[in-house]
């Protein structure tokens, strides 16, 4: 899995993010003979009026991130390059994230990152800078296989499921999928800080990893201050019963944090009214969904789904996988659950796999309650 012939391919561009998977994906390679660039995004424009920090994907911590990265292409003995996507981020992420934001749906930056930015744009800016390559390496936790049979090049789950990152790449197509390697796909967490260890890049291993796309998940700097007012929050029948400070703070399944107390249940955010600049909360029950369409889709072990087929689904990148039936319709795919869903969220991704392997995915369109069918 995820290996390629040396006497055949001898170049290869590591994305190199200052952490110690990317870091520790440098060393690897290197030290099977290959020929290793690393390759640094810089996307932080100092325009940006946003409250991320250190520790954040997105923020001005990444020219902290930047020099861990330079530092660390110096002693791994590799070239390193910085190349600036601000524009193309600004445009196809954070356009991206406001605009569905603004549509009342819960956007997945990741996801489309990997698709338009980092397995996209970054590798065509490489390619005008110079360094021609025969293939792209990252330290995503998954991996990738050729099928003969089927004449695909299939995507993975990562062999340490908690650190599986197959959800976020569902988008790539056979074009990206053919130059890409995953070095620490068969390896666990624990395994790469040993290996950072032994390799002398013990600082890389203690680093604190990046955990949200924003410090905290403080939205107001990308969505604009116009839409960062207080507004009702209101019940299914509209009966306004509690006061937000600003729709976007609010996430489907969400209950704590709504100040709306002394209810006879619990009551959990269904979902946004932008317009209206209300959150919308119901009960438990209503919280629950059974089937949702998607629209957007990405099949990567098949050109296009022609029957219904029994598969496994993961509707957000930290859930269980879930049995169900994928149906193709006029537009959009249908998708029932074997067991209700709590949160199914518009706007995010639903994945599919069989077993390790994934089938593809889509964007989550409508979701049907459990409560109204």
């Amino acid at each position: 899995m995820s290996s390629v012939k040396k006497e055949n391919h001898k170049k290869i561009i590591v994305g190199m993010s200052g952490g110690v998977d990317s870091t520790v994906s440098a060393v690897i390679l290197k030290k099977q003979g290959f020929e290793v660039v690393g390759a640094t995004m810089k996307l932080w424009r100092k325009d940006h009026s946003s409250a991320a920090h250190r520790n954040a994907c997105y923020g001005p911590g990444e020219k902290d991130d930047i020099i861990f990265a330079k530092k660390a292409a110096k002693k791994i003995g590799i070239r390193h390059i910085v190349l600036d996507l601000a524009d193309e981020y600004d445009k196809y992420v954070l356009g991206y994230f406001k605009k569905e934001y603004l549509a009342g749906r819960t956007p997945n930056p990741c996801v489309t990152c990997n698709q338009k930015i980092k397995f996209g744009f970054l590798l065509k800016k490489i390619t005008e800078a110079g360094f021609p390559f025969d293939y792209f390496a990252t330290g995503h936790y998954a991996r990738t296989f050729y099928n003969p049979e089927r004449k695909r090049h299939l995507l993975l789950r990562g062999e340490d499921l908690s650190k599986d990152q197959s959800y976020f790449l569902y988008r790539l197509n056979q074009n990206q999928l053919k130059r890409i390697i995953f070095p620490l796909g068969e390896y666990t967490k624990k395994d790469i800080k040993k290996l950072a260890v032994g390799f002398g890049l013990k600082e890389y291993a203690e680093k604190a990893e990046s955990q949200d796309f924003v410090e905290n998940g403080d939205y107001s700097g990308i969505i604009g201050k116009a839409y960062s007012k207080d507004g009702d929050i209101v019940n299914e029948a509209g009966k306004i019963i509690g006061k937000h400070n600003g729709f976007y703070n609010f996430t489907i399944g969400q209950r704590r944090g709504l100040g709306i107390g002394g209810l006879s249940e619990p009551y959990y955010v269904i979902g946004t009214n932008p317009c209206k600049n209300q959150v919308i909360v119901g009960t438990k029950e209503s919280s629950f969904s059974d089937s949702f369409f998607i629209n957007h889709v990405n099949w990567i072990a098949f050109p296009r789904l022609e029957r219904m087929i029994n598969a496994q689904v993961m509707i957000r990148s930290n859930s269980k996988l879930v049995d169900c039936q994928i149906v193709p319709k006029e537009k959009d795919i249908f998708v029932k659950l074997k067991e209700p869903c709590f949160a199914v969220t518009p706007g995010q991704s639903a994945v599919f796999y069989e077993k390790d392997v994934v089938l593809g995915g889509g964007i989550i369109k409508d979701k049907i309650s459990r409560k109204n069918r």
